[in-house]
């Protein structure tokens, strides 16, 4: 901040990961829910969506 000049902050995305020692049955994860994306031919991953907050999970079958 020079001069005295006001700086507005937005913070637009945050990435945090995670790894569990399991293996993850992603296709059980697309059964339960509705609020999911899951083509592994076009991606291998599952994208886990909430509304509020407003979120994206990316979630893979190697628990990582």
């Amino acid at each position: 901040m020079r001069g005295g000049r006001k700086v507005d902050i937005k913070i637009e995305n945050v990435v945090a990961s995670v790894s569990i020692d399991q293996r993850v049955d992603l296709n059980a994860i697309k059964r339960t829910f509705d609020n999911v994306e899951y083509n592994p031919k076009q991606f291998p991953g599952l994208v886990f969506r909430l509304k509020r907050p407003k979120t994206a999970t990316l979630i893979f079958t190697s628990g990582k």
